[in-house]
């Protein structure tokens, strides 16, 4: 009898009993507005924020709409503006590229490896290119980031890292968002916080920060912040930083606080579930699973691996195949855009350069979320769903040859 996963790729776990507490609470206040607070209450915005600077040992945190609206605020938090040049990954999803747009800046895109990361080599040779680098740890990858560090600082050019993925996850012990001068995240609902969005902006800099508060909308309230510099950062900024409304609300913020807390017994069961997966598809004839260095901490919501050099024919093949047994997996290598899988020529708002290396991963690349609905037994049965596919029309192909 052929297996079928009947599960769903998209259900999360519900919002911990604690949360939907405060959330209540929230509503019941009629409070929602982070700066729509009482005496002796900061909301639950501001303890939003001031836990998470703690869990990643940042001096400073704000909290945000979503992971989009923290990275185009630091973009306009370090002077990024119109027709700059800016450096990323060439293998990102659209709202890093969008950030980067959205303060009238250029995307100068640099080819991404076999692992998923950016090319290293291949930074170094246009790092005189532009002054800044909206670095992507896309789908949870983490490049060598002391070699990333060490080339950005001898050029002088200032990194901002997009953690939409790579929350909880580490590089050599140090919190993924902490080697940049900016660290950006996501809580939408398919990153490692759910509230269905939101986002949070880390960094020890003052004068970044305050240019951050004042411009996600803190009017002259931004003395209601907990995770924030001093009055003094604040004066020099208040009246020159444009007010671009992106605030967190309360309500958010208190759904996010308990999930917060439990984020590490959460990634040991997210990375569970990544090893099953990873375990049963390893020597698979055809398939190339993607490196994870030693010094690589992840926290591993997703799965990706490659069908390397695969005909377009075949590759389809594998997707449509697998969806018939109920496994969703989404492909980089499509001409079109569908759902979240555009890629670096889909967006024309932006140059689209060659990258000959990049294109062949994504040309082969296959992707599938972890919920962490599912269980080890779930990703057992996936994976040999996969690697039957895969095996069959890998040995279809070897056959017509």
């Amino acid at each position: 009898m052929t297996e079928r996963f009947t599960g769903s790729f998209t259900q999360q776990e519900p919002i911990p009993e604690e949360g939907i507490a405060a959330a209540v609470e929230v509503m019941r206040s009629g409070r929602l507005h982070r700066y729509n607070t009482v005496p002796g209450d900061p909301g639950e915005t501001a303890l939003l924020e001031r836990d998470f600077a703690e869990a990643v040992g940042a001096r400073y945190c704000l909290a945000l709409a979503s992971g989009g609206a923290a990275m185009t605020t630091a973009l306009r938090a370090i002077g990024v503006g119109p027709g700059d040049p800016v450096l990323t990954n060439a293998f990102t999803l659209a709202p890093v590229p969008g950030a980067i747009a959205a303060v009238g800046a250029v995307p100068v895109y640099v080819e991404v490896t076999e692992d998923l990361v950016i090319d290293l080599d291949v930074l170094e040779t246009k790092i005189g290119q532009a002054s800044v680098l909206l670095l992507s740890h896309m789908r949870g990858h983490i490049c060598d980031m002391d070699r990333l560090m060490d080339i950005c600082r001898t050029a002088g050019v200032r990194v901002i890292e997009d953690c939409a993925h790579t929350m909880g996850a580490h590089w050599n012990g140090v919190p993924s968002g902490r080697h940049g001068l900016v660290g950006c995240y996501s809580t939408q609902t398919y990153k490692h916080l759910n509230s269905g969005e939101g986002g949070f902006l880390v960094t020890d800099d003052d004068d970044v920060m305050a240019r951050a508060v004042i411009g996600s909308g803190s009017y002259m309230l931004y003395g209601r912040h907990l995770a924030a510099p001093p009055e003094e950062a604040f004066r020099k900024v208040r009246l020159e930083v444009p007010n671009v409304s992106s605030r967190m609300d309360n309500l958010r913020a208190a759904i996010l606080r308990p999930q917060l807390r439990s984020l590490t017994e959460r990634g040991h069961r997210w990375n569970a579930l990544y090893r099953a997966m990873e375990e049963g598809l390893r020597h698979t004839p055809g398939l190339t699973l993607v490196g994870r260095p030693e010094a690589e901490g992840y926290v591993a919501s997703s799965f990706q691996f490659l069908l390397l050099d695969w005909d377009e024919t075949n590759v389809r093949a594998v997707v449509a195949r697998c969806a018939a047994r109920g496994v969703e997996l989404k492909w980089f290598g499509d001409a079109e855009p569908v759902a979240f899988t555009s890629r670096y020529d889909s967006w024309r708002y932006a140059p689209v350069p060659e990258l000959p290396r990049t294109d062949r991963v994504l040309a082969g690349l296959l992707d599938m979320r972890l919920p962490l609905t599912f269980t080890t037994e779930d990703c057992a049965l996936i994976a040999r769903i996969i690697r039957s596919e895969v095996s069959a029309v890998h040995q279809a192909g070897q056959a017509a040859e």
